[in-house]
């Protein structure tokens, strides 16, 4: 019974975003998935685009992994930084994109000064839109893609 760790935005939920949920969700099986959603203050801060609400963003999450993934017992915590709870809390594995797998070795190196085990790190590939572009919220949002990454033309 692995725990897994997996953080992010999520907003708007795209297929980049349902394939690090169903990696998650494969890893944890019959244990326990937490996933860090970013704080309002955390995910306008690092984003030039708006971003919806906290509140928002957690239903719009949890009304997806019980529709797309078919999965009902999960724990969503708030993060205000880039590591959350996995700098002090157990976890088996986390779950990155190319991205942000920076963020996870520096995760496992503030582990390793507190005395903590590393955390098993898997990345998923990125899912790439029809033009073969990565899918990205900021380029659903600007209008180029759908959440699937199918691209839309004005």
């Amino acid at each position: 019974m692995a725990r897994v760790a997996v953080g992010g935005t999520f907003d708007p939920i795209h297929d980049g975003h349902i394939a690090l949920l169903h990696r998650a969700f494969d890893l944890g099986e019959n244990g326990e998935v937490v996933i860090g959603l970013t704080s309002d203050e955390m995910a306008r801060s690092s984003r030039a685009r708006p971003v919806r609400g906290f509140d928002t963003r957690l239903r719009n999450l949890q009304r997806t992994i019980e529709r797309e993934i078919g999965v009902d017992a999960f724990k969503v915590i708030k993060i205000s930084d880039q590591c959350g709870s996995s700098i002090y809390e157990d976890f088996d594995y986390i779950v990155v994109s190319p991205e942000t797998l920076p963020v996870a070795q520096k995760i496992n190196r503030l582990r390793e000064k507190r005395g903590l085990k590393p955390i098993k790190i898997s990345v998923i590939e990125y899912q790439m839109a029809q033009d073969h572009m990565r899918i990205s919220s900021t380029r659903i949002i600007d209008g180029k893609i759908d959440r699937h990454g199918k691209v839309l033309f004005h």
